[in-house]
């Protein structure tokens, strides 16, 4: 398949969590507190994708069978991390909205009552960052330094893993699962590197 319509296929699966909620929102099914279920169902997007985004170069390396390989895949690794940026946006602006009502006042009273939030604004930068520099001009302008900005995605998938951790007040489960999914990411990285 060519890179145009695989390209195609990836934004249309990749928009449709936005759709279901888009769905959810007017026919009124976000259940007793709408503005939580948008907070939480858009952060664990963001994350969702920030793994599959960090998914795709293991993916290409480890497994290469005859017949089975995920070289294609590196092409649209952009775009994936681009749509953790883009529910990470939405997570974010759901909160200041839905939750603060835009009232900027109460934001040092919810950091306080919210650390979670104090891992988040470095992540949430970060990733901006990571957004903004993603085309190949700017690839070019910044030379290695490219390389090393965009590294900062491992300690931004790092920072995620703590703020869902810290959030936690009776189930661990979404808390284990995605210190478990990060680990299995970030190992054969760290192999590779002492390797290298």
């Amino acid at each position: 398949m060519p890179v145009f319509w695989r390209r195609l296929v990836i934004f249309f699966i990749s928009i449709i969590p936005f759709i279901w909620l888009v769905y959810q929102t007017l026919t009124n099914q976000l259940g007793a507190d709408p503005a939580k279920t948008i907070v939480l169902f858009t952060g664990k997007w963001a994350i969702y994708f920030l793994f599959i985004t960090l998914a795709v170069t293991p993916l290409r390396r480890l497994i290469h069978f005859q017949k089975v390989h995920f070289r294609w895949l590196q092409v649209h690794r952009r775009m994936l991390g681009l749509f953790s940026l883009f529910y990470a946006m939405l997570h974010v602006l759901a909160f200041l909205v839905l939750i603060l009502g835009l009232d900027l006042s109460r934001f040092a009273k919810e950091l306080v009552e919210r650390p979670y939030i104090l891992v988040t604004i470095p992540a949430v930068v970060l990733l901006i960052a990571l957004g903004v520099t993603s085309t190949q001009a700017m690839m070019r302008r910044l030379g290695k330094n490219w390389i090393r900005l965009h590294k900062s995605i491992y300690l931004i998938a790092i920072l995620a893993w703590v703020h869902v951790l810290m959030q936690v007040r009776s189930s661990y489960f979404d808390a284990v699962l995605f210190g478990g999914v990060l680990l299995l990411l970030l190992l054969p990285r760290l192999y590779w590197a002492i390797r290298k």
